[in-house]
């Protein structure tokens, strides 16, 4: 790039900074170099064949930010990034942005070695560095994360809202009247900084039950539906739920009351991952390339979260 068409563009970016860009915020939220080392093996050309050119991992990881916190498909990233003068600066000003090749290749690299794991413990790592350790009270959840079905072989449940094309692992679930296909996001939110700190992703017909993200020493907040089932939380803040010829009873039903409170927190990364990021239906057909996905829609999450309390401590 030239320095006279270098000089225009971080010009025509000041101005845009000058009325406020979130992606320029984000982007000193974190150590984005922390990331490179880990994924050193994983994105490298070092027999000297030729091919594809490669790309800085850290460049890959920014753009699959950018494609979950605007729900793009890889064709509609690859277009952004090139025209909107807001990606190049969140990218570092890149000589040539990666194709949609690239981005799909690299995301399945992720999936396939189990490096987004890497990716999200290094995150939280930061996060515990910049004093924002989960202290003791921690909300646990689950959401459908929907997907397109194939055509359902007889016996398989199926609502007014069944599509009609293929998913590897997505599976059917009844919640209510309404069946839902695809998988299931289970977070744990910790209460006092309302971050997102681990995550797991499943097929749609797994209880949420099944799933316990606390330890030992936390005090867990959970919906009637992990009723009955132990975590390992210190402490179990667990809806309880009415069964035949049990009602709840007085104090019970203030319990729940008590919890719901707290709990009810929990919801709102829920609707920030469908509604802003657009992430409540996806097109990727395996609970591995889903959970890629997730990673990033939670670590879309909490960068607006630490920009909300970046917000109010200067306020203080």
């Amino acid at each position: 790039m030239s320095t006279f068409t270098n000089f225009a563009i971080h010009h025509e970016y000041a101005s845009l900074a000058a009325l406020g860009d979130r992606l320029g915020e984000v982007s000193g939220l974190i150590d984005w170099d922390a990331f490179r080392p880990l994924l050193a093996d994983l994105y490298t050309n070092a027999e000297g064949r030729g091919g594809r050119p490669n790309y800085d991992v850290v460049l890959m990881i920014r753009l699959l930010v950018l494609q979950q916190w605007y729900g793009l498909s890889d064709p509609e990233l690859e277009r952004q990034a090139t025209d909107r003068i807001s990606f190049r600066h969140f990218l570092g000003y890149p000589e040539t942005i990666p194709d949609r090749s690239t981005v799909w290749l690299f995301r399945e690299r992720l999936a396939q070695t189990g490096k987004d794991t890497a990716i999200w413990d290094e995150f939280q790592r930061q996060l515990e560095v910049q004093g924002l350790a989960i202290k003791r009270g921690v909300m646990q959840d689950a959401t459908f994360i929907t997907a397109d079905p194939g055509h359902a072989p007889a016996g398989t449940p199926r609502g007014d809202q069944a599509e009609t094309r293929r998913s590897r692992d997505g599976t059917w679930a009844k919640k209510g009247s309404k069946s839902q296909f695809g998988y299931k996001l289970h977070i744990l939110l910790d209460k006092d900084s309302q971050l997102i700190r681990r995550i797991e992703t499943t097929t749609a017909s797994l209880h949420d039950s099944r799933i316990d993200l606390s330890r030992e020493g936390e005090t867990v907040y959970r919906d009637k539906g992990y009723f009955g089932v132990k975590p390992q939380a210190s402490m179990d803040k667990t809806m309880h739920r009415a069964v035949r010829n049990h009602p709840l009873s007085i104090k019970e039903n203030r319990r729940n009351k008590a919890i719901s409170r707290t709990r009810s927190l929990v919801e709102r990364p829920f609707a920030v991952i469908k509604r802003v990021f657009h992430a409540g239906h996806l097109m990727v057909t395996t609970v591995a390339r889903v959970h890629v996905k997730n990673i990033f829609s939670c670590m879309n999450f909490n960068f607006r979260q630490l920009l909300t309390l970046k917000a109010q401590a200067a306020e203080r």
